[in-house]
């Protein structure tokens, strides 16, 4: 896939995933109207923009590295697995939840809360059953040696390196 087309597909794929679990659904609860605490408020923002950071680093590297988009209607032509994705496999997801999970804080919403526990729910199952059969399918021992090197959800310390790729 051709790196513009990708960066297309990564932007319409941004605005409907990420931002409908992400932006539209807190607002719907909240109006982004709540009675935190100021440092709730503070601590809530610094939190959902960490989460935001993550989230568009990861679409950038789906376009760059794996020339292709998140989305699995357009999938990539190679298996990510730079930038955050040598660390954790599931930056994206981990993004996403840190700024729904800051909006609760800063907000003080029980209503986003009980979002943020759903949406967990819900990309725990479909990373087990889907997106890992799927890639485990498509890329084969490329992806064994990665899962095999790289957790699920909580980072490692050190980044990973690919043993075919250069430092």
């Amino acid at each position: 896939m051709a790196r513009r087309r990708a960066a297309l597909g990564s932007l319409a794929f941004f605005v409907l995933a990420p931002g409908s679990t992400a932006v539209l659904v807190p607002w719907l609860v909240t109006r982004w109207n709540g009675g935190a605490p100021v440092w709730a408020q503070a601590t809530g923002a610094v939190v959902t923009a960490a989460g935001a950071a993550l989230v568009v680093a990861t679409f950038v590297q789906f376009v760059v590295e794996g020339r292709g988009t998140p989305a699995p209607v357009a999938p990539t032509e190679e298996l990510v697995v730079g930038g955050l994705y040598r660390w954790v496999r599931n930056p994206m997801y981990l993004g996403v939840a840190g700024a729904i999970a800051g909006q609760a804080v800063m907000f003080a919403s029980v209503g986003v809360g009980a979002w943020l526990a759903a949406f967990l729910l819900a990309v725990t199952a479909f990373v087990r059953g889907y997106e890992e059969p799927t890639l485990r399918r498509t890329y084969g021992a490329s992806y064994e040696a990665y899962t095999a090197a790289v957790p699920r959800w909580l980072p490692r310390r050190r980044p990973w390196h690919p043993p075919d790729r250069v430092r």
